[in-house]
């Protein structure tokens, strides 16, 4: 396999997989973070360049018999078609890319349907768009499914401190809904406090957060 580190080529292959959009969506979003500063600091892999059959995304310099707590996605490319891998720290072997979104609290879109452009939302009286605190970290690691660990609070810290995230206060300042995104932009961990659910901030937190990832460039799926 080849590490891509060319500019060019990277800004290359991002308009390649954009035009294999849906099925590319779990590489691409990782692609887009990495031409846009790399704050993840992930690298693209191809078996060959620039015809490819295969791309991967992973972990700069990772060690591949190493465990570093982090998910792995690729993308196999054949007759004009894309397959989906994945390798995530937390979600059964085996699970399929779907699944993987879905426990992700991400979307994945059917065959042939296109990117949206997000509408607007407005939370409810009362409560504001605001973002997660550092100190907050304990909390979302309480509330993901696959937390409650030391392996998964390093993770949220890591994405809470590198990634966009949305979250939704009441008054006092407090977080009652939020959404975290990835290294490869898609949703990782949304919640709303089960005291506030049944208000619509999860839809309030979704939209602002694709909005967001609209404005920098990263499609929108429903």
């Amino acid at each position: 396999m080849q590490i891509l580190t060319c500019p060019a080529q990277l800004q290359r292959l991002e308009g390649i997989l954009r035009n294999s959009l849906p099925l590319a969506l779990p590489v691409f979003g990782a692609v887009l973070n990495i031409n846009r500063g790399n704050p993840g600091q992930y690298e693209v892999l191809v078996d060959k360049w620039p015809e490819f059959g295969a791309v991967l995304a992973r972990p700069s310099g990772e060690v591949a018999s190493g465990d570093m707590g982090h998910c792995r996605r690729g993308v196999t490319r054949r007759a004009g078609t894309c397959q989906v891998c994945s390798e995530h720290p937390w979600v059964p072997p085996g699970a399929g890319e779907r699944r993987l979104l879905e426990h992700a609290g991400g979307v994945l879109p059917g065959p042939g349907r296109p990117p949206l452009t997000p509408a607007l939302a407005r939370p409810a009286p009362g409560v504001r768009v605001g973002s997660l605190s550092p100190w907050h970290v304990d909390l979302l690691n309480e509330t993901w499914p696959y937390g409650g660990n030391a392996r998964s609070r390093r993770y949220l810290a890591e994405i809470l401190g590198r990634f966009p995230q949305v979250c939704l206060q009441d008054s006092s300042g407090q977080p009652i809904s939020w959404v975290l995104t990835d290294h490869f932009g898609t949703g990782t961990h949304s919640y709303t406090l089960p005291e506030h659910r049944r208000h619509g901030h999860m839809q309030v937190a979704l939209t602002v957060a694709a909005q967001r990832a609209h404005a920098r460039g990263f499609p929108t799926f429903g």
